[in-house]
């Protein structure tokens, strides 16, 4: 019996990669996670542009949950339960679709842990995808990093508070946000502080219907999920090796 964390991308189908299109078509059943059993998800509608319906299972997590840990570990408990409850009536395969790559920042990690302690004969194994980073970057058309500049990326579903700390640490490396939309104007007022508001860029809806990259100073609103890239300060070609 096998669990397969499957990355698919920022949600644009055509950025799932070949691995990932074979692993979800191979797969006996592949579950993808949701807030709503009744709403598809972003993770759910990439998988369905690729694998059969049928094969689709949802999985109901406290996504955006960050007061109530036992609501959402309830949450990863169940789902756990649920995942190891059909690996061992099956012996199959299980893929578990996750937005972006699900060794960063997905919620892969917390389902594995669980099925693991349930299930430790299982054989446990991850697939990558392509990050919103590299989305953003893409779609901005601007390098995520060069020579020996730093990347850093840090979340912001708490504030941020963190951002400043990864400005000043990479200094004129490029610092990566995601989740940063509930704080946005703390988010601009950072990266202001930081002298670096000019090129900084944000990005919403990345790889869906309706994508904007757009520069952080302009911004008034935006998302949960958006984006913000500030580049690395890059004066000459080469400059950096």
């Amino acid at each position: 019996m096998r669990l397969i964390g499957v990355g698919v991308g920022p949600g644009d189908p055509e950025l799932v990669t070949l691995q990932a299109v074979r692993l979800l078509r191979e797969a006996d059943r592949v579950f993808v996670p949701v807030m709503d059993p009744a709403e598809q998800g972003r993770a759910e509608a990439t998988v369905r542009a690729h694998a059969g319906h049928d094969r689709v299972e949802r999985l109901v997590f406290a996504l955006n949950e960050r007061d109530d840990a036992r609501r959402r570990e309830s949450h990863w408990d169940a789902a756990g339960e649920r995942v190891a409850d059909w690996l061992r009536e099956t012996g199959g395969t299980a893929a578990f679709a996750t937005i972006g790559d699900p060794n960063v920042y997905s919620t892969f990690g917390y389902l594995a842990a669980t099925v693991r302690a349930l299930l430790p004969e299982v054989q446990v194994r991850t697939a990558p995808g392509i990050t919103a980073m590299q989305a953003l970057a893409a779609a901005a058309g601007v390098p995520l990093a060069e020579g020996v500049e730093p990347l850093v990326l840090v979340p912001l579903a708490r504030g941020a508070t963190a951002l400043s700390a990864a400005l000043a640490y990479a200094q004129d490396g490029t610092v990566v946000a995601y989740k940063g939309g509930r704080h946005l104007a703390d988010v601009a007022a950072a990266v202001k502080e930081a002298g670096r508001l000019d090129d900084a860029l944000l990005g919403t809806r990345l790889g869906l219907p309706g994508q904007s990259v757009t520069p952080l100073a302009e911004a008034v609103e935006a998302p949960y999920l958006s984006a913000v890239l500030v580049p690395g300060r890059r004066d000459a070609r080469g400059g950096k090796l």
